[in-house]
């Protein structure tokens, strides 16, 4: 059942070296309270969880999901690859997330979630951007849900602002309705979390580059598997 959300103490950190997408944060989540932003590496971010945009295949080998590799090692990739095979028959779609064990002290967890379907794919035009958010702080609940207050800190980046070419005011606007939607509302199914957004969002043309749009959540109803 999908069900509403308990408030959560969750510590938000958003940081990217691209200046442009800092500004864009800084606007889009000029009234937003508890979210930091600052311009730097995710590396530096001493959080429970990194968020890294990947693509439905799990392969770690371009733009943040390559930084992140070569500072965790090859076997991330391995435990990202093997939860998707486990959770989605090794094909992640856009609007899910796996959450695994990083193999680290910090951060405990890293959450996959694909704001592309192949590696270096322009999704300028798409929704992927906040699909992708949603979906990442939708794991996030369903971790702490297993486990509870396992994570009280992630950090995010640009979500497809470097590879896959997501203008700045773009990525920043739909990031804030992912993180808007956290929230609001929790879901149990991803099926229903992307259908939710993108019945919301598809008359928008790649995203408002101009305002940013709040999602209503869904009236209460059962969910089918996860």
């Amino acid at each position: 059942m999908s069900v509403d959300r308990v408030p959560s103490p969750l510590r938000v950190v958003l940081t990217d070296v691209n200046a442009e997408v800092v500004q864009a944060w800084r606007a889009a989540f000029a009234d937003t309270p508890g979210v930091e932003i600052r311009r730097g590496s995710i590396l530096d971010e001493a959080v429970d969880a990194w968020v890294t945009p990947t693509n439905s295949r799990g392969r770690m080998d371009g733009g943040v999901d390559a930084v992140i590799k070569r500072h965790l090692g090859a076997g991330i990739q391995l435990r990202v690859q093997r939860a998707i095979r486990a959770q989605f028959a090794g094909s992640l779609p856009v609007g899910s997330a796996v959450c695994v064990a990083s193999g680290a002290v910090v951060p405990k967890f890293l959450i996959s979630t694909p704001t592309m379907e192949q590696s270096s794919q322009n999704v300028r035009e798409t929704l992927n951007v906040a699909l992708a958010s949603a979906a990442a702080f939708q794991a996030v609940h369903l971790q702490n849900a297993e486990a509870p207050g396992s994570i009280r800190s992630v950090a995010l980046v640009g979500m497809g602002a470097r590879t896959g070419r997501v203008p700045a005011r773009v990525c920043a606007n739909l990031m804030w309705t992912g993180y808007t939607l956290f929230h609001d509302f929790r879901f149990d199914d991803y099926d229903d979390l992307r259908s939710t957004v993108v019945a919301q969002l598809d008359d928008i043309d790649g995203g408002p580059a101009g305002e940013r749009v709040r999602i209503t959540p869904p009236q209460r109803r059962t969910a089918g598997r996860r």
